[in-house]
């Protein structure tokens, strides 16, 4: 992201949201990150637009077409991460609920989580914060077992979560275990049946949206004072509008 409407004052930073307790393990990041959706008010509803609930936490997210998942960092009380567009739409959703994971749980370096623990560790407690703010465990504890396969396919469409993450979420419950949660990694349902799971609705996230919604906004508003020409402003948006989505403006330079 530019630092264009930052410094002009047009975009007002919240805070970044970090939990207050020590995590250290699993167990402590699925508190926290039912934690985060008590405070939002999200109670174990789906998340409609994870960039808005990552921007209500301090993080802005850049959808880009970039190799690889996601990074992240925290600059004071700002955080920002970049996820690829490139992943398919569940495992995009997992990246920036795990990019907002390192904001939430402090810096991946810190004495409660770093120091005594390996990066790899680090991580794993990361993914099980993303799992649990994206699906939360009771709602699977909750599930229908009469068609199981059915009832996590609808979970994974309504909740717009990869199958791998859903599967994981069932075993940690105890819906799935030993040699048939393993089978099922590799089932994962099709494009036809997810879709069909929410009666063809399109589930669109992290797609067609690439920057959040108050840095959209303020780029706007830097069109409109004429701080910034129509081509920058499109260039700020990464390919979210084109030249011709834009009013007309007397603006004929750039800043």
């Amino acid at each position: 992201m530019s630092r264009d409407s930052y410094s002009l004052d047009l975009l007002e930073p919240g805070k970044a949201v970090v939990y207050d307790s020590p995590v250290t393990d699993a167990e402590g990041a699925r508190v926290a990150a039912l934690w985060l959706r008590e405070r939002h008010g999200l109670g174990q509803e789906p998340i409609r637009t994870l960039m808005a609930e990552c921007e209500r936490a301090g993080q802005y997210v850049l959808v880009s077409d970039l190799p690889g998942d996601g990074a992240s960092l925290v600059n004071g009380d700002l955080g920002v991460s970049v996820v690829s567009r490139l992943a398919d739409p569940g495992r995009r959703r997992a990246t920036a609920a795990h990019e907002l994971g390192h904001l939430v749980l402090g810096d991946e370096y810190s004495a409660d989580l770093g120091v005594s623990t390996s990066r790899e560790e680090r991580e794993r407690v990361i993914d099980v914060f993303a799992a649990e703010f994206l699906l939360p465990s009771g709602v699977l504890e909750r599930a229908s077992t009469s068609d199981l396969r059915a009832e996590l396919i609808r979970l994974s469409a309504v909740y717009r979560t990869s199958w791998s993450l859903t599967v994981r979420q069932a075993g940690y419950v105890g819906l799935l275990d030993g040699d048939r949660l393993t089978s099922w990694f590799s089932e994962a349902p099709t494009r036809a049946e997810l879709r069909d799971a929410v009666g063809w609705d399109p589930q669109p996230d992290l797609e067609g949206v690439r920057v959040p919604p108050s840095y959209a906004r303020a780029v706007m508003k830097a069109l409109r004072q004429s701080c910034v020409t129509p081509a920058r402003a499109v260039e700020l948006m990464h390919g979210e509008i084109a030249i011709d989505d834009l009013p007309e403006t007397g603006t004929s330079s750039g800043s």
